[in-house]
């Protein structure tokens, strides 16, 4: 059973960068085939996707958060981390991990965690 658990701050203020990490447990960030994904709910809003990691190293990102989006990860922790830049209360939301199958819907999310963009 592949769990992902989100974790960091609950708060960041104007023009900082939020930074997350995502810890998955019962399987690797390696294996082929799949995308790690970060995906975000702003209040009263859809979901939103906001970019992956393969399972390569490879990223791909929205191309409205591009600018101010980096997903790294770290093997050796088998964890995946997002950041972004210059953030707006725009930006506060719920923030969730998840894995994702080549050409399927997510099969294993975190929990979330909120983020508040508040001074």
């Amino acid at each position: 059973q592949v769990q992902l658990q989100e974790s960091g701050p609950g708060l960041v203020k104007p023009s900082q960068t939020l930074s997350l990490t995502c810890t998955v447990s019962g399987g690797s960030i390696t294996t082929n085939p799949y995308y790690w994904t970060w995906i975000r709910q702003p209040p009263g809003k859809g979901l939103e996707w906001i970019g992956y990691i393969g399972y390569s190293g490879s990223t791909y990102y929205s191309p409205s958060l591009k600018s101010r989006t980096a997903i790294s990860r770290d093997t050796s922790r088998n964890q995946f981390t997002l950041q972004l830049s210059s953030v707006t209360p725009e930006d506060t939301a719920v923030y969730y991990c998840a894995r994702v199958p080549p050409l399927r819907l997510a099969d294993y999310w975190g929990q979330g965690t909120q983020v508040t963009v508040s001074s």
